[in-house]
């Protein structure tokens, strides 16, 4: 193998294909990148046998080959380089000589041939979505799924499509959150599927890079999920199982509904909670029908604090008590004003944009 190549164009494609490595594996080709070099692209692979992501760059290549190469060294490496042109070649054995102007260096790697085959998706159903609607999709449901493996299930997102509309669900069992977004056009068939949180993470982290305003492909068959984005394909294996009914638990009913500008009810929550940590978060909401929400812990052994902001009411006198780092995170992904709708005091509370239908957050209650 021996081509050129630029050092900014390595670099990012590094960058990409680094975030499928996982450091911790005992498999010791699990921490390296496959490199390949063919017709007039050097490509790159990396999997943690979880995920996968493949990427290529434009290269000079004067022989093909393939090597691996540990992700976090070569990826360290070529961010001190400068920019400018790379050489890169593999003589006998599986050492991979990079040089620059102003450097040379060596890096022993692994055989190609240890390397993991990446699986091929079935092309089943593919459906288009928007880069920037898709991250903000991740960003505001994934934090409510569960981080521990006692339930695989909510470790996953769950997304659903319905001709043009893509609905994602993550939930722990104690909060729930659900974003729905148009796609980029009608999909033939409806889709239901359970996504890994990991996945979903480095996606996000892929989407933000640069492909804000790039349409994303996703191709979904019985076990695996594909997403492309500009040169970018992320494959990911799907978690096998049946998502909880958790429409069972949207409330029907609201006894009091609350409008809130959600910077005030940040500011109010904050501060409550620095005095909350050592009582559960635990912290109570009572909402009055003179235009008054009050926010307050019980005493502890720092003290308590109770908070005041104004509001729109509808509806009766309620009170509530919930976790305040569970609405701490919704409101953290919320603008403008906030919709709290509160219903008995162990039914669970729903918060959502007040102008906007496309959210949906659900905090199970505290007892008071």
């Amino acid at each position: 193998m021996r081509l050129n190549c630029s050092q900014k164009d390595l670099r990012f494609a590094l960058e990409i294909v680094s975030l499928a490595v996982n450091t911790s594996t005992t498999l010791p080709v699990l921490n390296n990148i496959l490199l390949k070099a063919a017709g007039k692209k050097l490509y790159f692979s990396a999997t943690n046998l979880e995920i996968a992501i493949n990427y290529s760059i434009a290269a000079d290549i004067k022989n093909e080959g393939a090597i691996t190469i540990p992700a976090k060294l070569i990826t360290n490496y070529v961010n001190l380089l400068e920019d400018e042109n790379v050489e890169m070649k593999v003589d006998d054995g599986n050492t991979l000589h990079i040089k620059t102007k102003t450097s040379q260096t060596k890096i022993k790697g692994i055989s190609p041939n240890e390397f993991p085959l990446i699986p091929k998706v079935e092309k089943e159903t593919t459906i288009q979505i928007s880069a920037k609607d898709l991250s903000q999709t991740i960003d505001s449901t994934i934090f409510s799924a569960a981080t521990t493996s006692t339930r695989p299930i909510l470790a996953g997102a769950y997304v659903v499509v319905e001709k043009d509309v893509l609905k994602m669900v993550a939930t722990d069992s104690f909060r729930l959150a659900e974003k729905k977004t148009k796609l980029l056009k009608k999909s033939e068939k409806s889709i239901g599927c359970i996504v890994p949180v990991r996945t979903l993470l480095e996606l996000g982290r892929i989407l933000n890079t640069k492909y804000e305003k790039e349409p994303v492909e996703i191709q979904v068959s019985k076990t695996q999920i594909l997403f492309s984005v500009d040169g970018v394909e992320l494959v990911s294996r799907l978690i096998e199982g049946k998502y909880p009914d958790y429409e069972k638990i949207i409330p029907k009913a609201t006894r009091t509904k609350l409008e809130i500008p959600v910077d005030h009810l940040s500011l109010a929550t904050k501060r409550v909670s620095l005095f909350a940590r050592e009582n559960n978060n635990n912290v109570k909401l009572t909402a009055t029908n003179d235009g008054k929400l009050q926010i307050a812990t019980d005493e502890t052994s720092v003290g308590e604090e109770k908070a005041e902001v104004d509001i729109k009411i509808d509806g009766e006198n309620n009170k509530i008590a919930l976790n305040s780092q569970y609405l701490l995170d919704v409101l953290g992904h919320l603008k403008e004003n906030v919709c709290i709708e509160m219903d008995e005091k162990l039914t669970p509370v729903v918060v959502k944009p007040a102008k906007k239908d496309d959210y949906l957050y659900i905090i199970m209650p505290l007892k008071v």
